[in-house]
């Protein structure tokens, strides 16, 4: 198939291109600087420059391809404090893409995220029928999900907060390790126990492949090696491989060091990926989050 990559020059978007390329699938990729297009154009897909913005050229691209991955999102907004700005951008270009994909039965797979189940309060671990009605992002997962009534054979894939490997630069793994090199400790909020869930990039990069060559129409996936992490290990991981202390702080004092991390950090989103992984013959086989910060890669300066 000739599938049409959003974010193909990101974090996994540089997994995804060589897991479709090496599965025999030809990948165009979007770029929207000349530095992402040399990425791209390096691992082996042609290049379609363009932004989320251009949503003719979105359209296009979509038309001419035998199916869709979209990976792109404005991460640099959601950090700068405009989260449903990002998001807004995120919908609209969404829907360009099941517009022309609508009658078709091609795949389009999306990205999505298990935190925002951690606002259900469900008491249990999370599961892929578990939804929320609205809300940004959330419109957009909806709205793929219900194109299936379209005639398109869409898929969402939710990823877990932290998507590890030596491939992440500016996820919240870095982000963490970046603060606490700056504040001089490692931290948690209070007892440290809410659980996070996490997969490394290649696993995830898998199962993208499969969602588009495989997954029924309306399917929500999870991408989820460990199914919950207590944060505080994550917070001893960083401080044991950076040689620095590990502290408890009250929640009042999260923002001050965590920023714009600070309601992520504290919330307990342990998840199930069971139903994905039979449904898709999908088993995620490479390092757990721990074992992977303790590698070394995200403390080399």
């Amino acid at each position: 198939m000739r599938i049409f990559v959003t974010g193909a020059s990101g974090h996994i978007g540089s997994a995804v291109i060589p897991e479709l390329l090496g599965a025999g699938h030809e990948v165009v990729g979007y770029a929207r600087s000349d530095d992402a297009a040399a990425v791209v154009a390096a691992a082996g897909a042609t290049v379609q420059r363009g932004s989320l913005d251009d949503l003719d050229l979105i359209r296009a691209a979509s038309e001419s391809s035998d199916g869709v991955i979209h990976l792109a999102f404005r991460h640099d907004a959601m950090r700068a404090g405009d989260f449903i700005g990002a998001a807004e951008t995120d919908r609209l270009a969404i829907n360009a893409m099941i517009e022309t994909l609508a009658g078709t039965s091609k795949p389009l797979a999306i990205s999505s995220g298990t935190l925002a189940l951690a606002f259900l309060q469900l008491g249990r671990t999370a599961v892929e029928t578990d939804v929320l009605e609205g809300g940004p992002r959330i419109d957009a997962e909806n709205a793929v999900i219900a194109s299936a009534q379209r005639g398109v054979r869409s898929s969402v894939i939710r990823l877990t907060p932290t998507v590890h490997s030596s491939l992440d630069h500016h996820g919240f793994v870095p982000a963490l390790v970046a603060i606490a090199r700056e504040k001089g400790f490692a931290a948690y909020v209070g007892e440290g126990t809410n659980r996070w869930p996490a997969v490394h990039t290649l696993d995830a990069a898998r199962l993208y492949r499969l969602a588009v060559e495989a997954a029924p129409a309306g399917t929500r996936l999870h991408a989820v090696g460990d199914e919950g992490v207590a944060f505080r290990e994550i917070a001893d991981a960083i401080g044991r491989n950076l040689n620095l202390p590990v502290v408890s702080i009250p929640a009042e004092e999260a923002d001050a060091y965590f920023t714009y991390l600070s309601l992520f950090v504290q919330l307990d989103n342990p998840t199930s990926s069971e139903w994905t992984r039979e449904l898709m013959g999908w088993t995620p086989t490479h390092a757990g989050v721990i074992a992977d910060l303790d590698e070394g890669h995200y403390f080399q300066v």
